[in-house]
């Protein structure tokens, strides 16, 4: 089994982890895998931001357990849910995989990384925010951006691929 794949309970739904820094093309890749395979896309900047205009102040995970709860409810329901998120550190990648492993769900973890720094910088510097209210962060705070690395997680670059060749390769990484 290629390494970010752990197979998973019978027919109990598949998780597929996104993860990156910002501009490295996770909500886009996102949201064209959910189109082509019929998926649900959970986007922690719009749970997160949605909080934020009631008045919540996210200052922890609060937006990453929100999502696990609800991406559990559709594995146990056997659907495929996209989780996309920065998922910087262990313990936000814990809560995925627990997610999970509760729900007997297969699991898909996917680093996207874009290895053009220039590529990268314009990404985040000329991205179009469609969640309102939502500010997206400066290349500066994309590179100070605590982030560990991730060792159970497939790395897909994004910086020479077009969306469509991006999710193709994505999508070979999936369980059958």
């Amino acid at each position: 089994m290629p390494p970010g794949i752990v197979r998973g309970g019978a027919g109990r739904g598949l998780l597929i982890v996104l993860g990156g820094l910002p501009g490295a093309g996770k909500s886009t890749v996102a949201a064209a895998l959910a189109q082509r395979i019929g998926a649900l896309h959970l986007r922690i900047d719009t749970i997160e931001q949605a909080m934020r205009n009631f008045g919540v102040e996210v200052r922890g995970p609060e937006g990453y357990l929100v999502a696990c709860d609800v991406a559990e409810d559709n594995l146990r329901l056997g659907r495929t849910v996209i989780a996309d998120s920065v998922n910087p550190l262990a313990v936000t990648r814990e809560l995925w995989r627990s997610a999970g492993t509760r729900a007997g769900a297969a699991l898909a973890e996917i680093e996207l990384v874009c290895s053009d720094a220039a590529e990268h910088r314009r990404r985040v510097e000329s991205r179009t925010v469609t969640i309102s209210g939502l500010v997206p962060p400066t290349w500066q705070q994309v590179l100070e951006r605590e982030y560990h690395a991730w060792a159970t997680a497939t790395i897909v670059d994004t910086a020479d691929r077009e969306v469509d060749e991006t999710v193709e390769q994505v999508a070979r990484q999936l369980p059958r």
